[in-house]
């Protein structure tokens, strides 16, 4: 008995599956995108070397930013990344102690420094910021827009910071706590707050605001993001995008938007 035409159809393609799936199926595993957890303060700077390693590549790198504490807790519950990119040690090694990330991928890639911002509508010039400096009498009724200090990375170094100055008591009650560093600028770029503590490298992605202070690098612990493959990363191309983050290209582009690269240059 023959088969009828429906049978044969579906002989037919089970027959091209059996003959032609793994190339096929072995180009889309190599093709895949590559997923990167970044703190929202890389978004510039990193969307600008992913879009290089795009393009010489054809692979597409899909960042995700927010707060490194916000991200931590979501790789923690299992969210799908390959990479993340923490704004603080802490962060990183809370993943590491959950045996989240590839202990023999991380490395510290990029420095950065912490400054006081103002929008446009400021008047009353540059501040010192040493020891005492009376950040509460210049913010009048206003406040003063920073990272959720309790978790936010630049939060933490600006409430570090304000502490050292012997300001913090004063100045607390006016704080305006944001999700993220990006947050915190946003409000000042708005208006909604006549100043802010966010990372000298958005301050420079936000013509909006001026940088009205430096705080001095004594007065936080080191600013450090430290870099890690996840141990759920599928990619196959994961190990090839951390090493391009630590190349001369990536420096470049890195350096431009104001950070300083601890990571030694290698690769392409």
């Amino acid at each position: 008995m023959f088969p009828d035409r429906r049978s044969f159809g579906r002989l037919a393609v089970a027959a091209a599956l059996l003959l032609a799936p793994a190339p096929l199926f072995a180009q889309d595993a190599a093709k895949q995108p590559i997923v990167v957890f970044a703190a929202a303060s890389l978004k510039n700077a990193l969307d600008a070397v992913a879009k290089d390693w795009t393009a010489e590549t054809g692979i597409e790198v899909k960042p995700s930013y927010a707060a490194s504490s916000a991200l931590a807790k979501q790789i923690e519950q299992d969210a799908p990344a390959d990479i993340f990119v923490s704004a603080d040690v802490p962060w990183m090694d809370y993943v590491a102690d959950k045996k989240l990330i590839a202990p023999e991928s991380r490395h510290d890639l990029l420095g950065n420094s912490l400054v006081l911002v103002a929008g446009s509508n400021w008047t009353k010039g540059d501040v010192d910021l040493k020891p005492g400096v009376d950040l509460a009498g210049l913010l009048g009724d206003g406040r003063i827009a920073m990272g959720e200090p309790g978790s936010v990375p630049a939060g933490k170094y600006g409430k570090a910071s304000l502490e050292k100055l012997g300001v913090w008591a004063a100045v607390q009650p006016k704080v305006a706590g944001a999700e993220s560093v990006r947050a915190a600028l946003a409000l000042v770029s708005r208006g909604e707050a006549p100043l802010g503590i966010v990372y000298k490298t958005d301050a420079a992605a936000d013509p909006s605001v001026k940088i009205v202070g430096t705080f001095p690098a004594d007065s936080h612990p080191p600013i450090i993001y430290p870099a890690a493959k996840l141990t759920a990363s599928k990619s196959p191309n994961a190990d090839a995008f951390l090493k391009r983050l630590a190349s001369p290209k990536a420096k470049k582009t890195f350096e431009a938007a104001g950070f300083t690269v601890i990571a030694p240059g290698s690769g392409s």
